[in-house]
C-alpha cells in the first residue's frame, strides 16, 4: 500500500462539503438592472479609458462587477456613483463578458 491509496482511504472517509454556492463567475449579478449598461471610450489625460455607465443597483454589485471586468481584461481602474472605469481600450471584450452574463448593453462611440 502505497501513499495514495492511504491518501484515498482518508479522503473517503472524510465528510465531503457539498457546494451551497454557485461560483462568482457564474452568478447571475443583474437583479435590479432594467436599463441597459452603457459601454463607451473615454479619454483620461490623454489616455483611452472604457466606462460602463448606467449600473442599478448595490455598491458591492458593482465593486464585484469591476473587479470581475478588471481581471478578465488584465487592467486596473475604478468604481464608483454606478460607474466603472476600466484603463484601456477593452470595448468589445467588456460588452461580451457583458452580454454572456445576461445584462443589455448599449454600445457608445463604436467603429
Amino acid at each position: 500500500m502505497d501513499w495514495r491509496d492511504k491518501l484515498n482511504e482518508v479522503k473517503g472517509a472524510v465528510p465531503q462539503a457539498e457546494e451551497t454556492h454557485a461560483p462568482a463567475e457564474s452568478k447571475p449579478l443583474k437583479k435590479r438592472q432594467s436599463e441597459p449598461l452603457r459601454v463607451e471610450l473615454d479619454k483620461r489625460n490623454g489616455k483611452p479609458a472604457t466606462l460602463v455607465t448606467d449600473f442599478q443597483g448595490k455598491d458591492d454589485e458593482l465593486k464585484e462587477l469591476a473587479k470581475l471586468l478588471k481581471v478578465k481584461c488584465g487592467a486596473g481602474g475604478s468604481s464608483r456613483d454606478g460607474e466603472i472605469l476600466v484603463q484601456g481600450d477593452f470595448r468589445v471584450k467588456i460588452v461580451d463578458i457583458l452580454l454572456e452574463m445576461g445584462y443589455k448593453v448599449k454600445k457608445i462611440n463604436f467603429k
